[in-house]
């Protein structure tokens, strides 16, 4: 009987230790704004093709519950953590421009930030549609 008792405690055990969370996390929801540990965000460079949000999101929900506007300086990346700002640059003419994450995506194959309206302007990629940038975590304006 002590076996089974001993068993029983140790399943609850590690029930409960795979329940457990680490500080190992990027972001956490603090009074339902997004707080970001930027010093455990990557601060590496990353390079690919950015394109921009049609105007059909203006107003719609992004990924952490913010209202899209397109005249905001902000952005969709797959994994980082949201409320982090990062400089992206047009590889094609040097313009740069910061931006917050909000929002997940984009999904299409080979793309890897989406940028609002405002944000692709400043870079000059209206026009061109899609475009190479370099992407960078910078601190918080």
């Amino acid at each position: 009987m002590f076996r089974v008792h001993s068993l029983i405690a140790l399943c609850g055990t590690l029930l409960l230790v795979g329940c457990s969370t680490t500080t190992e996390n990027f972001a956490a929801k603090v009074n339902n704004e997004t707080v970001v540990n930027h010093s455990q965000a990557s601060t590496a460079t990353e390079t690919g093709v950015a394109s921009f949000y049609s105007d059909k999101f203006n107003g719609r929900r992004t990924a952490n519950g913010e209202i899209f506007h397109n005249k905001k300086l902000t952005a969709a990346h797959r994994t980082l953590p949201f409320g982090t700002y990062v400089k992206v640059t047009a590889l094609w003419n040097g313009r740069s421009v910061v931006v917050k994450i909000n929002d997940r995506g984009p999904f299409i194959k080979g793309r890897v930030i989406d940028l609002s309206k405002a944000a692709a302007a400043k870079l000059h990629l209206i026009g061109k549609g899609v475009g190479k940038v370099d992407i960078e975590v910078v601190p918080a304006p």
